[in-house]
């Protein structure tokens, strides 16, 4: 059961009921605006992009992508100088975007409930693990970088 504490699928569950709002709410409530499919789009594009640059950095610096496993390298290089979780900020705008692009604006009351989940879930420990093994440096990461934009 540890494959369902990931954040991949946390997202694809915010997605989903996300998607299921956009089906159910009232038509009244739909804004319909192709500037806010353009945002939406771009949101997810945006989106993509981190997480593609956040695997990128971490591949090559051989460390694990994966949540609660021990990391081997603290990167701070390439996207990890603007936020020390791009990934999740990736993901975050990626709920955001679909949710305009589906027409769902209730459903972006979802995106500061994921991310404090994702916060509690995978941030906080992660960061437990970073400090530990990389103290000093990681203090130092800390101090420049912000946990999420």
């Amino acid at each position: 059961m540890k494959w369902i504490d990931l954040p991949p699928v946390w997202l694809a569950a915010s997605l989903l009921i996300t998607w299921w709002i956009g089906r159910l709410q009232p038509l009244s409530w739909r804004v319909g605006h192709p500037a806010l499919d353009l945002l939406g789009g771009l949101l997810v594009g945006g989106g993509l992009v981190l997480i593609l640059l956040a695997a990128y950095e971490m591949r090559r610096r051989r460390t694990t992508i994966i949540p609660h496993r021990e990391p081997d390298a603290l990167v701070t290089t390439g996207i990890f100088k603007r936020s020390r979780n791009p990934i999740y900020l990736g993901d975050t705008l990626i709920l955001a975007g679909l949710a305009l692009r589906w027409e769902a604006p209730v459903a972006l009351l979802l995106v500061p409930l994921f991310m404090f989940t994702i916060q509690e879930r995978f941030i906080i420990p992660e960061e437990g693990r970073l400090r530990r093994k990389f103290r000093a440096d990681f203090a130092r990461y800390c101090q420049k970088t912000r946990r999420w934009v």
